[in-house]
This record gives structure tokens, C-alpha cells and sequence, in this order.
């Protein structure tokens, strides 16, 4: 898995990667931008909630939950 590109709703808990991309526009791209997710930012799943959905991260020394409609559309590089 290392060295590979992925959705960040797909990478396992407690496996950290770096953005490489944003797939999505508007005000949903504007949250991501504002919660500190840009290229090269460092990402760790780390809980999920007992129905997979949603995840809680650990991004730029703050714990964000984001949900999978949301996650999907960032991209990581392991």
C-alpha cells in the first residue's frame, strides 16, 4: 500500500497519508480549504463511529469527523 493514491474514506485507521487533491467544488471544497485540508497536509483516521459513518481525523493537530460523502472526495497519498 505504500506509495499509493487513494479516497481518504478508504484509508485504514491509524495509517497516516498526505493530500494530494480536492475532488470537489464549491462550498464543500471552500470547508475542506478552511478546515486546514490542502496539498500536503498530513491526515489520520482515527475512530470510526460504530456505523463506519462518520470517521474522525486527526488533521493539523485538531480532531475533524467527516463523513464519507465528504472524505471521498479527498484524495491521499500514502
Amino acid at each position: 500500500m505504500d506509495s499509493m493514491e487513494l479516497s481518504l474514506d478508504r484509508l485504514p485507521v491509524g495509517r497516516k497519508a498526505n493530500v494530494v487533491s480536492l475532488k470537489s467544488n464549491g462550498t464543500d471544497r471552500r470547508r475542506m480549504l478552511d478546515l486546514g485540508i490542502i496539498r500536503g497536509t498530513e491526515i489520520e483516521p482515527l475512530y470510526k463511529s460504530p456505523s463506519g459513518n462518520p470517521v474522525a481525523y486527526w488533521i493539523r493537530g485538531a480532531v475533524i469527523a467527516l463523513r464519507t460523502d465528504v472524505s471521498s472526495k479527498i484524495l491521499v497519498k500514502v
